[in-house]
């Protein structure tokens, strides 16, 4: 059985005092509620540090929204998985289609990030998906099988166990657009599909699939009652309590 994961990334927004602050809210408002799904969140990395001390006690997963492929050396601007682990993070966020799009992050470059961050002991949160050319071109499961394909490259069966995977259509970020459920439905279908062709069918089953593009409370009900989606992995709509709670409590 497949346990839901919700997962907001917080993109470049909250100062580590607003974050720390917003994160505290948040683990008191999980622990009122009876949250039983997994439950995550990005802060930039600045913010890290004192998000991970606000959630102490809780069991809100604290993530980074990136990391570099070098474990160190001259790579100004980067950040290595020990410095990372050493602040307390365990997952990484990789191959975000903001880092794809805006800084030419390529397949192989993100699989090279995969295979590190495993081989430090950490979890992936894999991202895929089309732009609206490549869906309107009918290009969606050849883009999806690709970024898929390359992205887990030389990535052992056992440590799929450390792999969730985000369906997040290009064109439903930040533009108030979304996939319908059956979209969504649709795309993770062929992503359980590939990956059973990979590795096999036990795996498939039980790999965590969420959907990102503009979740909201307004249709995570909806999207979570399809077989396929697994979970969310939320943008604007994870900066506030008034907006995230709802989404986390789905189910209740």
């Amino acid at each position: 059985m497949r346990k839901a994961y919700i997962a907001g990334n917080w993109k470049m927004n909250l100062t580590p005092s607003e974050g720390a602050r917003y994160a505290a809210e948040l683990a008191a408002a999980v622990k009122e509620a009876g949250v039983d799904c997994r439950v995550m969140i990005a802060p930039a990395f600045v913010a890290i540090p004192a998000v991970v001390e606000a959630v102490k006690g809780s069991p809100i997963i604290v993530a980074a929204q990136n990391m570099a492929n070098h474990t160190s050396g001259a790579y100004t601007g980067e950040v290595a998985p020990a410095m990372l682990k050493d602040a307390g993070v365990k997952t990484v966020i990789l191959g975000h289609s903001e880092r794809r799009q805006y800084y030419g992050e390529t397949d192989e470059i993100i699989n090279s990030k995969v295979i590190l961050a495993l081989s430090e002991g950490m979890d992936v949160v894999l991202c895929v998906g089309e732009t609206l050319d490549e869906r309107q071109g009918g290009r969606l499961e050849e883009v999806l099988s690709r970024q898929i394909k390359v992205g887990l490259k030389d990535v052992s069966a056992e440590d799929m166990a450390r792999i969730t995977i985000a369906y997040e259509p290009v064109w439903a970020i930040g533009t108030g657009m979304t996939a319908t459920p059956e979209d969504a439905d649709g795309a993770h279908s062929f992503i359980r599909a590939t990956v059973a062709s990979l590795y096999s069918d036990d795996i498939a089953k039980n790999l965590i699939i969420q959907y990102g593009g503009s979740v909201k409370a307004g249709n995570i009900k909806a999207l979570m009652a399809k077989e396929n989606v697994d979970g969310a992995l939320v943008g604007g709509a994870s900066l506030s309590l008034e907006q995230f709670l709802p989404i986390i409590t789905y189910n209740k």
